[in-house]
């Protein structure tokens, strides 16, 4: 018995002298590198869906916590009223095209009467010249008498209706020529109309193609609120979508540790709800600011009741696409993220890198 105590108070400060050697070892080129923390979350990028017209709904397509497809019908609202101002509208877009069509044949119209009324200032020009003529021969036959008074008389009289008539005919062209402005005018006037009730049409039917209301990611359909018969506006929260392929890690680091993290780092995540895995994630990205000053009521520092608190900052984690977790991840479940600060600089990335482990 007396030996045994020798060697145990010979072997026992070796044996602790080594096991202090070794911690001291441990935390000088590992442990010191690590920097970890339990405020951290599971989250995920939630989609809330609410329709964009309001209305009764008529079908519900989903229930809660049914896994749903991109593109799947969630909800149906009754679209009798948004089928009828579709049906007026394309009766509003039938009646300016058909007023576009008679403004094209007024136009054609219009373009024959200009050729008339041309051809008729061309045949007043025309006798004009002849009775001018006629007037300029009576002229020279009255100096010697070869021709009445009278005859002399007619062809002055003549000349001066020829010039009337061709100052009459010019003003018909003239206004026929203004007349086709004013229906250029009013076909353009009539051409925006048609292209306003075009709008309307497609905001008609966009309306009507709104009453379908479909999921935009894939995900598992929860807080479902929307009900047969119930009455919705436009914004209202019918649904949340969780795509739960696309979870990510939010980790509140405080400041005094995020001196050595960058985006790359390696992040062991473990969760309480698995507490026998680990799954081996990377820093994405550090948030812009801390979380004190995303909050309602950002703290004011140049009061005089200053009291100096450690600040933390969410760093996001991202997680591998493939781990014994994938599909079990639920946003809101508590974690606790290490990362590994040996490593400054920037990672390759997750896919193919990031492996769960099992303890």
């Amino acid at each position: 018995m007396e030996r045994v105590r020798k060697v145990l108070f010979i072997s026992l400060p070796v044996v602790l002298l080594a096991l202090g050697a070794s911690g001291g070892w441990y935390w000088w080129n590992v442990l010191r590198f690590l920097q970890s923390t339990d405020d951290a979350y599971v989250q995920s990028d939630i989609t809330l869906i609410s329709p964009k017209v309001e209305g009764y709904i008529k079908k519900v397509r989903v229930t809660d916590n049914q896994e749903v497809a991109e593109g799947a019908v969630l909800f149906v609202i009754d679209d009798r009223d948004f089928k009828a101002k579709a049906a007026q509208a394309e009766a509003a877009v039938a009646t300016g095209e058909a007023t576009i069509a008679t403004y094209e044949s007024r136009l054609q119209l219009q373009q024959s009467m200009i050729e008339q009324a041309a051809a008729t200032v061309k045949s007043a020009e025309a006798d004009l010249a002849r009775e001018q003529q006629d007037y300029k021969r009576y002229s020279a036959l009255m100096s010697t008498d070869f021709a009445s008074r009278q005859r002399f008389e007619q062809a002055e009289a003549d000349a001066r209706k020829g010039e009337a008539a061709v100052a009459r005919s010019r003003a018909a062209f003239a206004a026929e020529q203004n007349q086709l402005s004013v229906l250029r005018s009013q076909q353009r006037e009539e051409q925006a109309k048609l292209q306003q009730a075009r709008a309307n049409l497609q905001l008609a039917q966009n309306d009507l193609e709104n009453t379908v209301i479909r999921a935009p990611v894939a995900g598992i359909a929860g807080n479902r609120a929307g009900q047969v018969g119930q009455y919705v506006k436009a914004g209202t929260q019918l649904l949340s979508l969780v795509p739960l392929s696309r979870v990510y890690v939010t980790a509140n680091f405080k400041e005094t540790q995020l001196t050595h993290m960058r985006p790359g780092q390696l992040a062991s995540v473990s969760v309480d709800a698995y507490p026998d895995m680990t799954i081996d994630g990377r820093i994405e990205s550090f948030a812009p600011a801390s979380g004190a000053q995303f909050s309602l009521l950002p703290p004011d520092n140049a009061t005089g009741n200053f009291t100096k608190i450690v600040q933390r900052v969410p760093v996001r984690i991202a997680l591998p696409a493939e781990s014994p977790l994938s599909g079990l991840l639920r946003p809101g479940l508590s974690v606790t993220v290490t990362i590994d600060t040996r490593n400054t600089g920037p990672g390759d990335g997750l896919v193919g890198t990031a492996q769960a482990k099992v303890r």
